[in-house]
């Protein structure tokens, strides 16, 4: 069992879903600050730092992306290994 687990070993859409938490990270910050002047008073920013915002939505979408990635290229490992053992 200790060959086929590894501690830092990378699966097939560990790259999209850092790569999703990041960008979700810069859309959480960027509401953070566009909706700051709101309660502190000041002047609201321009439309297109609600834009950025959206960041946060697109960073979901791409993390899930690889997440499915991954379930897929288990699932395949699983068929494959579950037939090839069957004889």
């Amino acid at each position: 069992m200790r060959d086929k687990t590894q501690a830092n070993s990378s699966g097939p859409g560990d790259g999209l879903v850092r790569i999703g938490a990041i960008v979700f990270f810069v859309g959480a910050v960027a509401t953070l600050v566009t909706v700051a002047p709101l309660f502190l008073g000041g002047d609201p920013f321009p439309p297109l730092a609600y834009a950025v915002c959206m960041l946060m939505g697109v960073g979901f979408l791409i993390a899930g992306a690889g997440v499915l990635k991954g379930i897929a290229v288990q699932r395949r490992q699983a068929r494959s290994a579950a037939g090839s053992s069957v004889t």
